[in-house]
């Protein structure tokens, strides 16, 4: 059990079975009455953003939750298969559960995944990802307005805009928070 004096920012808790990572929280302490803690909590399995509050030294439950190292192998139709690295278990896991994480997962490239209950509910990626352009319009002579941008596909099918420089086969960095050109790799 965790009290609300442990709560912080990126905390995961478990509400009637279902668990919220904690967006934000405050602690109040009125005139008269007890503190009690407002929070801002995001659902795991939704992403959508709720506001709870609690009473002070009130305790709720931990989720039971782990990370573990998936190896991403192909996406079968509307599912991505992942691997356990440990026990060579494949399993389909839905899109919608990925969410824009599957615009930055290579085959064959390795992830940290969260499982809630021995189940996949989504990926941990890191700040930034090297892919390699596969479609792009060729920058033409002349068009050197500064900060002017292209569309681009990349290896993952994900579009994003990228300077004019940017030619087709060329390895970028991209913000996987953001989905933004961050620079040309070598």
């Amino acid at each position: 059990m965790i009290s609300t004096k442990d709560f912080r920012n990126g905390l995961k808790i478990e509400i009637d079975g279902k668990p919220y990572e904690i967006v934000e929280f405050q602690h109040f302490k009125p005139g008269k009455g007890g503190a009690f803690v407002r929070t801002k909590l995001r659902n795991m399995f939704t992403g959508r953003i709720t506001d709870q509050t609690f009473r002070s030294g009130e305790k709720v439950k931990k989720p039971d939750m782990a990370t573990k190292e998936m190896q991403y192998l192909y996406k079968d139709g509307e599912d991505y298969v992942l691997m356990d690295l440990e026990s060579y278990e494949q399993m389909n896991v839905a899109a919608d559960v990925i969410a824009t994480a599957g615009g930055f997962l290579k085959e064959g490239e390795t992830n940290k995944a969260l499982l809630y209950n021995g189940e996949v509910i989504g990926i941990e990626l890191p700040a930034s990802v090297i892919l390699e352009v596969t479609q792009t319009d060729p920058g033409v002579q002349g068009d050197r307005v500064s900060n002017a941008t292209k569309p681009a596909t990349l290896e993952t099918g994900l579009g994003i805009n990228v300077p004019l420089f940017i030619n087709e086969g060329d390895k970028i960095k991209v913000d996987t928070r953001s989905s933004e050109y961050l620079g040309r790799e070598k």
